[in-house]
């Protein structure tokens, strides 16, 4: 099956919209197949800001009309527990919220983003897809993420080359209670180490510390500027830690 077909029989549907790049691609195929594709961001204190913004920004340049649901996941208590399926709680919430507003907009079938590249294996995340029925039409029609990116890129998408991102959630370690506090020193982190240069790394909490992971590319960077990175650091954290086993890309 190729997305138009899918398309052709869904015409209209509700799609969990990250601004990443694979439910970007997914939200403008729509639109070139003729379908009506409605986008739900949900706002949590997972997604940091850009994310968001990117949002808004992608769904302007389509014509899109973005549904924005602000959703307090922390007052989830399988979720602020963070035990080891704490990302299947996350999701049954979220996309519980996007299928509840979907729903009253008129659109009964929910889309994600899933593509053809990502694990098939039964993580917590993908069961709760399944136990809502939300459908993946880019894995369904077999397209990966590399080719995702050629056609997004082919088609003048700025997400195209956009690094993959998991919320901020997953730098905490599993076990270990999620507080805002946790949530806003990653996003600080972070912010701080895109405005040096830094694509696609992560700044993970490790008993109080934080522990930075760049790609190997990156690596002469961080040691050229750790000083720098040490001291805007070490405001939010107890200690700041590279990481000396490269993250892959």
């Amino acid at each position: 099956m190729e997305l138009k077909d899918f398309f052709a029989e869904h015409p209209r549907a509700a799609l969990a919209f990250s601004g990443g790049v694979d439910s970007a691609y997914l939200l403008y195929a729509a639109a070139q197949w003729g379908a009506d594709l409605r986008p739900y961001f949900v706002d949590t204190v997972f997604q940091p800001r850009f994310e968001l913004a990117d949002a808004r920004r992608l769904c302007g340049e389509l014509g899109a009309a973005l549904q924005v649901l602000p959703v307090d996941i922390l007052s989830v208590s399988p979720v602020a527990e963070n035990p080891p399926d704490r990302c299947y709680h996350c999701k049954r919430a979220i996309f519980s919220a996007i299928a509840a507003a979907a729903e009253r907009d008129g659109y009964p079938l929910l889309l994600d983003g899933t593509n053809a590249s990502d694990p098939e294996e039964d993580r917590p995340g993908m069961r709760a897809l399944r136990e809502l029925e939300v459908r993946s039409p880019l894995r369904e029609c077999g397209l990966t993420k590399d080719e995702i990116r050629q056609l997004s890129r082919k088609a003048g998408l700025f997400t195209w080359d956009k690094p993959a991102y998991a919320c901020l959630a997953t730098r905490v370690p599993p076990g270990t209670a999620i507080g805002r506090r946790d949530l806003e020193r990653t996003e600080q982190a972070e912010d701080y180490l895109a405005r040096l240069g830094f694509r696609d790394f992560r700044v993970r909490l490790l008993d109080g510390c934080a522990r930075i992971q760049v790609p190997a590319a990156q690596l002469p960077l961080a040691l050229e500027r750790r000083g720098e990175i040490f001291s805007e650091l070490r405001q939010f954290y107890s200690g700041v830690l590279l990481d000396l086993e490269a993250r892959n890309e």
